[in-house]
């Protein structure tokens, strides 16, 4: 059994604009565990167009690391400082993450992401398709059904389009 100073977690750090890939690169060059979720989006150029990865949330990586690397985690050219909650540095639950990659490997529905505290609106599970178990909020925009993904420590969310009749109303 691992003891809490041992015991890896997930943490949220915010880098420098633009710089997501290149911190990630650094950080996996140091062995440390990092997570940059990428959506490819068609970028259009005069003469062509091609599939270029973008970051999902622009200014964040994910590290997965024990306490003792959390220190050296800052010292990665980039990075800026750790995602904060209450005042210490936030940990991200595993779910959470899990979340996220199941969203990116999914390409049924385009995924948006929103700083947005989404408050209003019906809890709701999806229950059929991809995300089947997937826990959020309904919000209408636009004239869509539009399900918002709630990560709290993050203060993000996810926002999907899914068919009316892959959602049900829960209480989260």
């Amino acid at each position: 059994m691992q003891s809490p100073a041992n015991e890896k977690h997930w943490y949220a750090v915010y880098v420098k604009s633009r710089t997501e890939k290149k911190v990630l690169l650094e950080l996996v060059y140091q062995n440390i565990d990092a997570y940059l979720p990428l959506q490819k989006r068609l970028r259009k150029w005069s003469d062509r167009k091609k599939l270029v990865d973008f970051p999902l949330i622009p200014g964040y990586i994910f590290v997965y690391i024990t306490r003792k690397d959390y220190d050296r985690v800052l010292k990665v050219p980039g990075v800026v400082t750790y995602v904060r909650f209450e005042g210490t540095a936030a940990v991200i639950p595993d779910e959470q993450i899990e979340i996220i990659k199941r969203l990116l490997n999914q390409h049924e529905h385009k995924i948006e992401v929103s700083f947005k505290d989404f408050k209003t609106g019906d809890e709701i599970e999806i229950i059929a398709g991809p995300l089947m178990g997937v826990k959020g909020v309904l919000t209408q925009l636009k004239g869509r059904n539009k399900v918002a993904v709630q990560l709290e420590k993050l203060q993000i969310a996810l926002t999907l389009e899914v068919p009316i009749n892959e959602i049900k109303k829960t209480n989260i």
